[in-house]
């Protein structure tokens, strides 16, 4: 793509500083160069400040690590911890794979669909402010819909499974709440005995599914503003009081609630590969990331209204690291979820019948492994042979304590 000469920071998409010739660009880089001065003018959640930090200290010493020294050639390797926290563009993808390995065992060998529920964007405000309760919110609405349409039996009659991965962006690190499901396409029988599979290619009415979650989100809203369970300052406190929320609710039941559902997957391997790319994705890798200068940061984009077409932005550097910001979760947050035949509390004995209705055996029991043997087949790594001369093997001669740099006082949230 051709690149603009002199950009400036409010530069046309698809115009971009030019790309340093240094080191690949990692989201660590940014915060480490301008974290500090944001923290002291922006007031952050714990959680945000959290992940700051955790961030710029990932596989550095100052998490401390291991030192390892090749027994043929001599070469000394340094590793350090990683931060793990799940907003770090670089703890995401042995996370993940622990993930769908489990999933693996769980997985029925039947077609699943994806469905999408959205929120709109008038709830915005209310869900930077009150990420904890909209999001639940949101969890709540989209389950409930599809448990209910599942046991209808117009639709299915049947306990279907479902998981469910909630999303805070869009491309462009906008805020865009909306949550990823995963539908077994089928359940199993009031009386347990059969699993009842969905027409051919068919869930269920998306239009009839947008209706039914959004009066489901809007009653929960509604019951959580009686409560006084949300934080309403500013030009939100006239939904504090019923005789002037009104308004605020029409506009919402008159805007269009967008849910789509994709084809269904042919079975669980297609659906595990499909899965992996959203179950710990976060609002921005570092493979996106191209260039950081003073004129801001810019980074890769796909264009969904357009075909899916790349493009490329740059935003001033402190808008960059608020917008990423907006999608840290609230501590403890949990954003996979299970219900139906899935729901963890009932896991084992659910998907053992819905096995048992399909005629298929029970999965064999996970082998336990060591991480080194993990990394190998995921990553192709052998974290055992020497990187330099790949022909000796690393014999571990060192203990590196953490050392951390001085916090700065962080801000009030």
């Amino acid at each position: 793509m051709e690149q603009c000469p002199h950009p400036a920071a409010g530069a046309p998409e698809g115009c971009a500083p030019r790309a340093s010739a240094s080191a690949r660009l990692e989201l660590a880089d940014i915060l480490r160069t301008h974290g500090e001065r944001y923290r002291a003018t922006h007031r952050l959640r714990p959680e945000q400040h959290r992940a700051m930090r955790a961030i710029v200290a990932c596989r550095t010493i100052a998490l401390g690590g291991q030192s390892y020294r090749c027994e043929r050639c001599g070469a000394l390797t340094h590793r350090y911890r990683s931060c793990g926290n799940r907003h770090c563009p670089k703890c995401q993808t042995l996370a993940k794979e622990r993930w769908l390995a489990a999933r693996q065992q769980e997985l029925l060998p039947v077609p699943y669909f994806h469905v999408v529920f959205t929120l709109p964007h008038t709830l915005n405000a209310l869900a930077l402010l009150n990420p904890r309760v909209l999001y639940a919110l949101l969890f709540h609405a989209a389950s409930a819909t599809l448990l209910e349409f599942g046991r209808n039996p117009r639709w299915l009659g049947a306990e279907i499974a479902a998981t469910l991965v909630l999303h805070t962006w869009d491309q462009r690190l906008g805020l865009h709440p909306h949550v990823h499901a995963l539908v077994s396409a089928g359940g199993l029988s009031p009386d347990r005995g059969q699993f009842l599979p969905t027409r051919r290619g068919f869930l269920f009415p998306v239009k009839a599914l947008s209706r039914v979650y959004r009066g489901k989100f809007l009653d929960a809203l509604k019951e959580a503003l009686e409560r006084n369970a949300l934080r309403l300052p500013g030009e939100l406190t006239a939904l504090a009081d019923p005789a002037t929320r009104g308004p605020f609710f029409q506009d919402l039941r008159a805007q269009p609630w967008v849910v789509y559902a994709k084809r269904p997957f042919a079975g669980p391997q297609q659906v595990l590969d499909y899965l992996g790319h959203y179950t710990h994705r976060i609002a921005l890798s570092n493979a996106r990331l191209l260039a950081f200068d003073t004129h801001g940061v810019t980074f890769r984009w796909r264009d969904r209204a357009h075909g899916n077409r790349q493009k490329i932005l740059t935003l001033p550097t402190e808008q960059f690291i608020g917008r990423f910001l907006l999608h840290v979760l609230p501590k403890g947050f949990v954003r996979i979820r299970h219900y139906g035949l899935s729901a963890n509390r009932t896991k084992a004995k659910n998907l053992a019948a819905a096995r048992a209705a399909l005629d298929v055996p029970p999965t064999a029991a996970l082998l336990s492994e060591t991480v080194d043997a993990f990394v190998t087949r995921v990553l192709g790594i052998d974290l055992t042979r020497c990187a330099r001369c790949h022909l000796g093997r690393l014999r571990l001669v060192a203990i590196d304590p953490p050392q951390p740099r001085p916090r700065s006082p962080p801000t009030d949230p």
